[in-house]
């Protein structure tokens, strides 16, 4: 047991520590996101009416649980850049060749990603009263472990895509391809409802479409005039990041 926790905890101690010694990471992540939110949100203005949502919801509000996610995908991804930047220093080939399970590697990695991406997130949280979204200790509770998953889901998904890679530039433009599309497919800036039949089929096979559902329907739990999140969204949610981690186990075990 203490040869899997202990390099576990190592890696994910490592990950934090690195984080928190360069700041302009968490800064740069949040200030975009803001950004996006302040402008698209204030940009719609009164022209903005979603389809399905119940009483009437303005575009601030309703792009906040979106750029709050948001705000957690970007810092899962880009938090993986640093599996790029252990190979080149040598640091990844010194823990692979120690006798310790690939599994915890991975899983090392993969929590420290997702601790900071949470955190990150978490800071916008208390935003959520401002725009009269109505807070209980059960929604907020729910709406970390929505955030967690998602979290957790891309920081394996990227653990996977940046295994390979040997150039940050390189993932960096992987990353803007896979990422900003589920981002804008995900319900964010338009619901599912109101959207044309090829793209509302694109957002539904979307895993990120789901976790926003899960994390909207967490945050306005204590509302009736919220969206639902059913147990299907947490459902798809959590075996996708089940799955995402499982490919990430996959990887670290090759050569």
């Amino acid at each position: 047991m203490t040869a899997f926790a202990l390099p576990v905890a190592t890696l994910w101690w490592r990950e934090c520590v690195r984080f928190f010694r360069d700041r302009s990471r968490a800064v740069s992540a949040i200030v975009t996101a803001v950004l996006f939110w302040v402008l698209i949100g204030f940009g719609l203005g009164g022209s903005f009416s979603p389809a399905g949502m119940p009483g009437r919801m303005g575009s601030v509000e309703y792009l906040y649980p979106g750029t709050i996610v948001f705000v957690v995908l970007l810092s899962a991804i880009v938090g993986t850049f640093s599996l790029i930047q252990d190979r080149r220093e040598g640091f990844l080939q010194g823990v692979l060749v120690a006798p310790v399970p690939r599994s915890a590697i991975a899983l090392g990695k993969v929590l420290g990603g997702t601790t900071i991406a949470l955190l990150q997130g978490a800071l916008l949280l208390p935003l959520a009263p401002f725009l009269e979204i109505p807070w209980t200790a059960g929604g907020f509770l729910a709406a970390l472990a929505a955030l967690f998953l998602i979290a957790f889901a891309f920081t394996a998904l990227g653990f996977v895509l940046a295994w390979r890679m040997e150039s940050i530039q390189g993932f960096h433009g992987i990353v803007n391809l896979v990422l900003m599309p589920m981002w804008f497919l995900s319900g964010a800036l338009f619901p599912v409802e109101g959207a044309a039949r090829g793209l509302a089929v694109l957002m539904r096979a979307n895993p990120v479409t789901y976790g926003l559902a899960a994390f909207r329907g967490a945050l306005y739990s204590g509302s009736a005039s919220g969206p639902p999140a059913g147990a299907g969204a947490w459902i798809v949610t959590a075996g996708f990041a089940a799955f995402a981690f499982g490919l990430a186990v996959h990887a670290a075990r090759g050569r």
